[in-house]
């Protein structure tokens, strides 16, 4: 029971006062000065100095208690103090408490009080150190994504005195099924024995549905019959007031519920006897200036509102637990959450108690909430490891059977897994995995067809898994970064929130926000996208993309009942929300439900590029979610191309597979995207819509290109089926290789122009060559502290290294980097852009291209990217000047197809062969 939800008010004669003591509290961390703090709100939120800090605090405030309030029982409440707290009044100790999250009270003696009352609370956050935190280390204590985005401590939730008479009643746990049976379980005060208790179910109108009487004893059971009670759904989200009474109400309490089952059958999960679809999103439950503390209740209504516009249906509360008023919002707002225990760092038995203690303390203030269906013991191992060691894994099992048995009503997961963990006994069959697209669209499309038929690496292989085989597949974090407009971050001054300095210990330092626009303007970025803020609009389309493409994946497979966007919004530095910090808007908010939905058309086309006038296959499959799709519906689509396809009669979390049809493409027209708008109409109304965009290209004309030469068979071979001539490298205007070495590099001095084909395929020395220049070889030989010196690689003509991007921040999962094309001369006519598109997905490089200058990024480097918050720039395609010659060197992977099969890598090829055949020689002289 939240005891907030008493009826309390300031009144004399209410059955219980409320004074909240929030607002300007005298402040103190460690030695430092004396200042105003307000309450609630963490001293991190506060104060620019303390921002990252651990260690003690003070803080302290009076008040005086209100006339008559001295002939109740007087209470100091406080929401939540993180992380350890002792509280004193008038110098005199109350007690302690331990645990960030959840709320504490004390009880007051009368004669400690006086007319001004000064209440002090010291707080302690701990560190890491176990010799200065003995008690309760930072790794062993309950902390979520403190870990993560910096400490929080202090008074971040409300205190408030309360005023109570000592008869009262003290908890309520309410279980209401489908059936309209309520059962309350009501614990009373010893003081209120054998009082007449009067209880009453209204429903939203306030109408009495339901009543009865009992007599007060420590713990009592009832059970009240509502007929044909309203259920609590995400539709409908109906909920009822049980008010309890005590005598001749000395004690009053209201408490909210609904009517709803949730469970697990066959593979799917059952919301009231119906299989829904989870459509969620993880929620940090951040906030812009409070960090842990909501502005206000209005703050998360308007977040609720924007969660259901954008079709999410599911709130997983990560790790950490909410401001109760969260809750609140989610039952009236028909958004189901999942919730889950803090984790620790270190795993001991101190620290197991402790999750335990927090959900025991969960369960006692929230489940009374409707809109929690599922609750998370451990998330991807944190804290535990279960991969090797088998009294975590049974610790992590236990803990599942305690749960389900002190909570029946809700769904419970031991572990939500990601590589290489696993789960052990669980009612959800949850996984999470991260990848880009296009950059690794088949690694996507690859986990998922295993994850979707029920893949082994889900569950334990150590023997001690409890498998039932039909648990519901949920992906339940994926997704990409975009960026946030900073401009809409800054105070109204100008300046930064304190988070923008943080991030740079993450991601390899690709998640540090502070300078963005100077780095965008260093790398002359402007030259490719017109401007910072068509850059911004750019990556967050691009990270609309990404969703779009990967929810249409998962939707392709029936077996698949859900998933979990990373994320509802930004967290300080990581920028993979679906709105800012500050709940602003992505660019494609308002299309977004439309494939965040029940029923999602997924159109999947062979290649999305093609040749004008081609036929191109695209398969065609819709989702149904939670709805159905009726008897005579059909599926059109329009644009340049048009056609309609008849839809079968889908039954609820099915997919409709309409096979393959033959789209004639245009045979007109220069260079474009096409987009596909596909719609699906039964009776009338439209269920659903969605768009597909091809890469058109014009039929290429071979005449008056470049002459090629190239000593290597499958180059030249690839150059002649594009129609190119290849002839002796004396004749050529462009020399093309995969890496070259010291004879190359003395052509290219002497005015040659050569195209490099760095795509991994030849093993070069980390960079663009083959053998070390002998120049070197003294430098070389040098031992110094028992080693030889490195080779200068990327001293090596023409001065350009070669990176792998798998193991590297390059490599596109979490954070996403953002790979582009500047669209001008030889490039100018290649649809779409700057930023790659799925188009490029069996072009993409698996390695980039470094050594370039700021300065080259303009200009020099055609294509490239950049990671992050705009950092750790790289070249895809980039130029250099070598001696009288030069190179153009791209990582692009152009070969894989036979020649002309991918119109992206023919167009790519033709336009480095110009590019390069354009290099500058130089003939003047040097004397």
């Amino acid at each position: 029971m939240n005891l907030g939800r008493a009826v309390a008010s300031e009144a004399v004669d209410a059955p219980r006062k409320s004074l909240s003591l929030d607002g300007v509290w005298q402040f103190k961390h460690e030695d430092g000065a004396w200042r105003e703090a307000h309450v609630p709100r963490p001293w991190q939120a506060e104060f620019s100095d303390l921002v990252d800090t651990f260690g003690h605090a003070v803080y302290k405030r009076s008040f005086s208690v209100p006339a008559g309030w001295d002939r109740q029982e007087l209470v100091l409440h406080f929401g939540a103090v993180s992380y350890y707290c002792e509280v004193f009044l008038n110098g005199q100790k109350l007690g302690s408490h331990e645990g960030a999250f959840l709320p504490f009270e004390f009880v007051l003696d009368n004669k400690v009080l006086r007319p001004t009352n000064e209440v002090e609370v010291r707080v302690t956050m701990p560190s890491a150190d176990h010799r200065a935190f003995p008690d309760f280390p930072f790794g062993e204590v309950p902390h979520g994504k403190i870990s993560w985005y910096g400490r929080i401590g202090g008074l971040w939730q409300s205190v408030s005195l309360l005023a109570r008479d000592a008869r009262r009643l003290e908890a309520v746990v309410i279980t209401a099924g489908t059936d309209g049976l309520v059962k309350a379980e009501l614990d009373f005060s010893a003081a209120a024995a054998g009082l007449p208790v009067k209880l009453a179910v209204r429903d939203a109108g306030g109408n009495v549905v339901a009543e009865r009487s009992v007599t007060s004893a420590a713990s009592v059971a009832v059970e009240l019959a509502v007929t044909a009670p309203k259920l609590w759904g995400i539709d409908q989200p109906n909920l009822y007031t049980l008010t309890v009474s005590l005598g001749d109400d000395i004690d009053v309490v209201e408490e909210r519920f609904g009517f709803r089952s949730v469970e697990t059958r066959d593979g799917k999960i059952l919301l009231n006897g119906e299989p829904i679809f989870m459509r969620g999103a993880l929620d940090q439950d951040y906030y812009p200036d409070g960090i842990y503390t909501p502005p206000s209740l209005e703050f998360l209504e308007d977040q609720a509102k924007k969660a259901k516009e954008l079709g999410l249906n599911t709130l997983r509360c990560h790790i950490k637990v909410p401001d109760p008023r969260y809750y609140d919002v989610a039952d009236r707002y028909g958004l189901l959450v999942w919730t889950e225990i803090p984790n620790v760092a270190n795993f001991t038995s101190a620290s197991a108690q402790r999750m335990r203690d927090t959900m025991t303390g969960i369960l006692k203030r929230d489940r009374n909430h409707p809109s929690i269906i599922c609750w998370t013991v451990i998330n991807e191992d944190w804290g535990t490891r279960m991969l090797e060691n088998a009294e975590h894994r049974q610790w992590v099992k236990d803990t599942y059977d305690w749960l389900k048995a002190e909570d029946t009503t809700r769904l419970v997961v031991d572990n939500s897994a990601c590589f290489p963990n696993f789960h052990v006994k669980t009612d959800l069959n949850d996984y999470h995995y991260y990848r880009s697209v296009p950059e690794r669209r088949q690694e996507w499309d690859d986990i998922t067809a295993q994850f979707a038929a029920g893949a082994d690496w889900t569950f334990s292989s150590l023997g001690d898994a409890e498998r039932k085989g039909d648990e519901p597949l949920i992906v339940s974090e994926f997704g990409v970064w975009g960026l946030p407009d900073p401009k809409k971050l800054r105070r109204q001054d100008g300046s930064e929130p304190d988070w923008f300095e943080t991030g740079s210990l993450w991601g390899d330092g690709v998640a540090l926000p502070h300078g963005i626009e100077d780095r965008f303007g260093a790398l002359d970025l402007a030259k490719t996208f017109g401007s910072f803020d068509a850059f911004i609009e750019n990556v967050q389309w691009y990270q609309f993309m990404n969703l779009r493409y990967e929810i249409e994946e998962m939707r392709r497979y029936s077996s698949i009942m859900g998933y979990v966007i990373t994320e509802l919004t930004d967290v300080h530095w990581e920028a993979n929300g679906l709105l800012d910090i500050e709940r602003n808007p992505r660019v494609f908010h308002d299309v977004f439900g439309t494939i965040n939905a029940d029923i999602v058309i997924v159109p999947r086309p062979a290649r999305y590029s093609a040749y004008l006038g081609e036929t191109l296959d695209i398969e065609l499959k819709i989702g149904t979610g939670g709805l159905t799709i009726p008897a005579g519906a059909v599926l059109r689509w329009s644009g340049e191309v048009s056609g309609s396809v008849a839809v079968p009669a889908t039954g609820k979390v099915s997919t409709a597979d309409l096979g393959k049809i033959g789209f004639a493409l245009p045979a007109g027209g220069g260079n474009r995207m096409l987009s596909i708008e596909f719609v699906l109409e039964a009776n009338g109304s439209v269920l659903s819509r969605n768009t597909c965009e091809i890469a058109l290209y014009t039929k290429r004309d071979t005449a008056g290109r470049p002459s090629i030469a190239a000593a290597d068979s499958p180059l030249a071979s690839y150059a002649s089926g594009l129609g190119y001539r290849v002839v002796p490298a004396a004749e050529a205007d462009v020399v093309l290789v995969h890496a070259v070495d010291g004879d190359d590099v003395e052509a290219i001095k002497a005015g040659a122009r050569y195209l490099i084909l760095a795509d991994g395929t030849v093993e070069t020395n980390k960079n663009l060559r083959t053998d070390m220049p002998l120049g070197e070889l003294p430098h070389r030989s040098i031992v110094a502290d028992g080693k030889k010196f490195r080779p200068s690689l990327d001293q090596h003509l023409p001065g350009i290294s070669l990176v792998e991007r798998d193991g590297t921040i390059w490599r596109g999962d979490w954070i996403a980097g953002f790979s582009w094309v500047r669209r001008e001369g030889a490039f100018a006519d290649i649809p779409g852009g700057p930023i790659f598109d799925l188009s490029f997905s069996d072009v993409v490089p698996h390695h980039l291209l470094t050594g370039f200058r700021p300065w080259e990024f303009g200009n020099n480097v055609i294509a490239g990217m950049v990671c992050g918050w705009v950092h750790k720039p790289a070249a895809i395609i980039g130029e250099k000047r070598v001696g009288r010659g030069g190179v153009v060197a791209t990582t692009f992977r152009l070969l894989r197809e036979k020649a002309g099969a991918d119109p992206v890598a023919a167009a790519l090829f033709d336009g480095l062969v110009t590019t390069a055949a354009e290099l500058p020689v130089d003939k003047g002289s040097m004397r």
